[in-house]
């Protein structure tokens, strides 16, 4: 990853790539010791949940090198009646060594490691080269004790993400509850139980026991409660203004109406695990403190989920009688992790951004769309040349569009249909254009035919007579991107997914399964992206949290179509309003949000909805395209507006990106601290320990760096 990123925001760029020992997993080789005894102590303030332990890692052998699978568990002191965490172990005295804790989940048949919470400060703790727990006379000081996720005053504990397990999450919304009269009116309690399918000796025999309706309900409820598997179920309502995930009670969560539930079940072997959906109401003449019935199940089996997402329309079985009580529809999401991983605890961006960062301006699709009546732009968007020319004109980032071709290969490309020429002409005919999904062509023929643009498919006229100019080509591979464009330039990917619009049409028939869609182009920009400053987005709120989930490193925005007449609404009412939106986002635990400006300008508060939970606000569309509207929209607080023509309407004086700039000061910094580091060696630590001047140079720079705090919902 980048150096001058790393310095920026760590002022280390010291790059460390050494696997390392875990705790309690497999038997690995003895770990050479260090010659210096090293106690962790750290308070843990949160309440841990079963299979659930505190570890730490860091920057050096006996702690894992950063590796998940390598870090190393604490233990509660006073035999665990204590809130405090314990290790003591060896580390090298030559190096200062900086660390992080995390809690973390061993799964017990596989003993592979699950990141449950980990800090992401981007300044790490740190144990200086000098520092020892025993001193030379031989009596020890008892260690001082860190707080989990609190580094001086900034909390920053944040969700972890797949490294071998699977999340599946049901989603209960547009009143999805279909039940007989006598409790329509009826609040109910919805509560998922994950079931082991390998409690019996045939797994085959305990599907045929969970779908028998002879059964009684006492008998269900044994089994169920003999069949609890190693998982993590949270819950959260979208109906609350603040939402965010928590353990369910014991009868569920209330489903109130226009509401929008999310259960979020962390299991590890998804092929062995069936979903007991229990729905509770209480009495309409029960008593304060009466417990609510059991009104009805279903039992959702592993078979059911085959596809990265569905819809499952399932009857409900009345807990008494057995009979049927009705229907309930859940849509499902199923994340599966990115494998092999490609992340390490090391540092994460995923909620990073610098308050230096105010007002951004980013090209729409580089220079900007080209295929609108009389918008004069001579550059096709989406291209390498489009990129550069916005880069040229001071563009701190570039949005495009990222889709995949047949053969599973990013590109870049805004719409989800060609037209493709039968004859190589110069001009069109009628009978010589064929409309089909991009995704229908693999990139040799999308680079090879002569394709023409949706725009220019309907209106027989074509734009861009440019085969021979190899930079204005349409559908540039997303490594070419990442590798011509100039690295201190940020990059907004908006991943292209079709959605479902309120109506029932389809944006366009997607057949990809999500899960492969989101791998192919997260491996290109985890292999490809080098330095460079790198934000997803996409208006599928699935999408997201699928971005979100399977890596640690980039940031994730949603992005929100709110309420407008100029687009189609879309079915799922998370992307139907700013208010939506941010709760999704503040629940998932993504960056922030893309508003759409028409809804911002429509009520500017809005805008609060989003920094008052410590998110990060872009804003796209037509309205951004007006001088007087960007400087508008900058002083509302928007960290960044997506346009047009970054050449027309940039009011920048010297046209560079503000990560150019931060590029320069990190490389001040580095000499500054080589300087310091060249001092250190040639004195010996005791002078150098009294040399004030370098001890305050030291502590300033280290400061500095940790002055650039995450705006995060914690911080």
């Amino acid at each position: 990853m980048q150096r001058w990123w790393f310095l920026e925001e760590n002022g280390d760029a010291k790059d460390v790539s050494a696997k390392l020992e875990s705790s309690g997993k497999k038997a690995k080789p003895p770990k050479p010791s260090g010659d210096r005894r090293h106690t962790f102590r750290v308070l843990v303030t949160c309440e841990l949940l079963k299979d659930e332990t505190v570890a730490v890692t860091g920057s050096c052998e006996s702690l894992g090198n950063w590796d998940p699978e390598q870090c190393v568990q604490m233990h509660p002191e006073n035999d665990g009646t204590s809130n405090v965490w314990r290790l003591e172990t060896e580390l090298p005295r030559e190096v200062s060594v900086t660390y992080r804790y995390l809690i973390c989940s061993i799964e017990p048949t596989t003993e592979n490691v699950h990141v449950r919470r980990f800090e992401t400060h981007l300044v790490p703790r740190q144990i200086p080269v000098w520092l020892a727990d025993e001193p030379a006379d031989g009596k020890g000081v008892e260690p001082k004790i860190d707080t989990l996720g609190d580094i001086n005053g900034h909390v920053k504990l944040d969700k972890g993400w797949l490294t071998t397990e699977t999340i599946v999450q049901f989603k209960f919304f547009d009143n999805p509850f279909s039940v007989k009269d006598r409790i329509k009116n009826r609040l109910l309690y919805v509560k998922i139980t994950t079931m082991n399918l390998r409690i019996n000796a045939e797994k085959q025999s305990l599907s045929t026991m969970l779908s028998d309706e002879s059964l009684s309900n006492d008998t269900r409820e044994n089994a169920a409660e003999s069949a609890t598997t190693y998982s993590f179920t949270e819950v959260t309502s979208l109906g609350n203004a603040n939402a965010s995930y928590e353990q369910q009670s014991q009868f569920g969560c209330p489903y109130n109406k226009d509401d929008f539930l999310i259960f979020t079940v962390t299991v590890a072997e998804p092929e062995n695990v069936a979903y007991l959906v229990d729905l509770y109401a209480y009495s309409s003449k029960s008593k304060e403190d009466e417990l609510p019935y059991h009104l009805g199940y279903h039992y959702i089996l592993p078979n059911f989920l085959k596809k990265s997402e569905g819809v499952l329309e399932l009857p409900v079985t009345c807990a008494s009688k057995h009979r049927p009580l009705g229907m309930m529809r859940i849509e499902y999401l199923k994340v599966t992790p990115l494998l092999p991983s490609r992340c390490t605890l090391e540092r994460s961006y995923i909620r990073y951004w610098n308050k230096r960062w105010a007002g951004l301006d980013v090209g729409h699709r580089g220079s900007g769309t080209s295929f609108k009546a009389n918008d004069g732009n001579v550059i096709r968007e989406n291209t390498i040349a489009s990129l550069k020319k916005a880069v040229t004109h001071g563009a701190d980032m570039v949005e495009f569009d990222v889709q995949l071709s047949k053969d599973l290969v990013p590109v870049i490309y805004h719409d989800f249909d060609i037209y493709v020429s039968l004859k190589r002409k110069t001009t069109l005919e009628t009978n010589d254009l064929l409309e089909l999904p991009m995704r229908e062509l693999t990139l040799e023929q999308l680079r090879n035919l002569k394709v023409y643009h949706v725009v220019e498919g309907r209106s027989r006229e074509a734009k861009f007579f440019d085969e021979d100019l190899e930079e204005h080509q349409p559908f540039p591979q997303l490594a070419e991107a990442l590798e011509l464009i100039d690295p201190h330039c940020g990059f907004n990917i908006e991943i292209k997914w079709s959605q479902k619009l309120k109506d029932g049409r389809m944006e366009s028939e997607m057949t990809f399964d999500s899960n492969l869609y989101v791998d192919c182009i997260l491996r290109v920009v985890l292999e490809k992206a080098g330095n460079r400053r790198i934000v997803f987005s996409c208006f599928d709120a699935d999408i997201c949290t699928l971005l979100r989930l399977k890596q640690n490193l980039y940031p994730v925005m949603f992005l929100t179509l709110g309420v407008t007449s100029r687009y189609p609404s879309y079915h799922d009412p998370r992307c139907n309003s700013i208010e939506m939106a941010v709760r999704n986002a503040y629940a998932t635990e993504l960056l922030g949000i893309v508003a759409h400006t028409e809804d911002l300008l429509r009520d500017q508060t809005q805008v609060n909805l989003a920094t008052e939970k410590g998110l990060i606000v872009f804003c796209w569309g037509d309205d951004n395209n007006c001088k007087d509207t960007i400087k508008h929209l900058k002083s509302l607080g928007i960290h960044a507006i997506i346009y047009d023509k970054m050449d027309i309407y940039s009011d920048k004086a010297v046209k560079e990106s503000v990560f150019l700039v931060g590029a320069r000061e990190s490389q001040a910094a580095l000499l500054q601290q080589i300087d310091i580091e060249n001092r250190y060696e040639q004195t010996n630590q005791h002078d150098f320990l009294n040399d004030k001047d370098v001890l305050l140079n030291r502590d300033k720079m280290s400061s500095s760096s940790a002055a650039a705090v995450p705006v995060t919902p914690s911080s």
